[in-house]
């Protein structure tokens, strides 16, 4: 996430500006040509549900298992922290579907971000990264954590020389991508790993596309499901899909005056004040805290605030409205929200 110290506009594009600069140096790069493993060799990994779109990877990062392996390795590594003290996997938990259950997360020597960490499963379907959209590649992705001053405050390059000199690193760069453990292979492996974290088989995709052993929803769970697809609520106008997440940005009316300022931190437009990409709801029993800085602790908490319909902003979406719902209704959502959990995704051996 974008921890930045100086939260201005323009301190946010100058950013994007060295980014942009790194990736032309290291995306443009020549690779070698090598023979893609096929991934049915390895079961359990890149495995894609039935009822899932087809995950559309770059051309020069193909899947194989020695590229899956060596990002696997980076991101529980804290050799990509200056200090070495924490790693991906740090603010990233399996347990939690891969968020870290904290309102904001904590960099090298404790720095504290003001966003809160999301769920990384299904990131490989993703359009772009950020609260505000600003990063276009999951390839890109991991070069903002590894230069952000609250996360990891390193440098691609420097970091890219410390791997150099690990010989197991430059071993598994060779077997990856046929050179040595440069920004190119970095970024490409992390992403790599990163696209395997798939997550379809909760009691839901049970119930609905006869995933996995094809559970039932609950009576319960299944009267929060018409409450969450009904014109009353309107809550898949905007999560849904497989993630349950249309990737808008939408302001929710959380605050009347917001600290962080969203998307305008990227686009400088008015209209993009305080807005920010909407959250999938995949495994979201396990990934509190909530909101884009971590203030609401339950799902009881979050639906009292859209049943409230939010605090006034002129941004807000207007399809925030005060709901009523009885207690029962909430309830049910709950027993619906929590029917969205993928035990065997956060018990998958593949990914400890």
């Amino acid at each position: 996430m974008f921890y930045l110290v100086d939260r201005t506009r323009k301190k946010y594009k100058s950013v994007v500006l060295f980014l942009t600069g790194c990736v032309c140096m290291i995306f443009f790069s020549c690779t070698a040509d090598l023979p893609l493993e096929p991934v049915q060799e390895y079961p359990g990994i890149m495995e894609m549900p039935a009822h899932f779109p087809e995950m559309i990877i770059p051309e020069d990062n193909q899947f194989t298992k020695a590229r899956w392996l060596l990002g696997k390795k980076l991101f529980y590594d804290p050799v990509l922290s200056v200090d070495s003290s924490i790693s991906c996997a740090t603010c990233h938990r399996q347990s939690l579907s891969f968020s870290d259950g904290l309102a904001t997360s904590e960099g090298v020597a404790g720095r504290k971000g003001f966003r809160n960490a999301p769920s990384l499963a299904n990131i490989g379907f993703h359009p772009y990264f950020m609260r505000e959209g600003g990063v276009p590649t999951l390839e890109m992705q991991v070069l903002v954590p590894i230069q952000e001053h609250a996360e990891f405050d390193f440098n691609i390059v420097l970091l890219a020389q410390r791997l150099s000199a690990n010989e197991e690193y430059v071993r598994l760069a060779e077997e990856a991508y046929g050179r040595m453990p440069d920004p190119f292979v970095i970024t490409r492996a992390i992403a790599c790993f990163e696209r395997s974290l798939i997550s379809g088989n909760s009691i839901w995709d049970q119930d609905q596309y006869g995933a996995g052993e094809a559970a039932s929803l609950s009576t319960v769970a299944q009267k929060g499901m018409e409450l969450f697809f009904s014109e009353r609520t309107q809550c898949a106008s905007c999560h849904s899909g497989i993630n349950f997440t249309n990737y808008a940005f939408e302001n929710n009316g959380l605050y009347e005056d917001y600290e962080d300022e969203g998307r305008y931190r990227l686009t400088g437009e008015e209209s993009d004040r305080a807005l920010f990409k909407v959250p999938g709801l995949r495994n979201v029993a396990l990934t509190a805290p909530y909101m884009h800085d971590g203030s609401m602790w339950s799902l009881e908490e979050v639906l009292a605030h859209y049943d409230s319909g939010g605090a006034s902003h002129p941004n807000k979406s207007e399809r925030i409205k005060p709901l009523a719902l009885t207690k029962e209704e909430k309830d049910a959502l709950i027993s619906f929200l929590e029917a969205l959990t993928d035990s065997q995704f956060i018990e998958n051996p593949n990914f400890r």
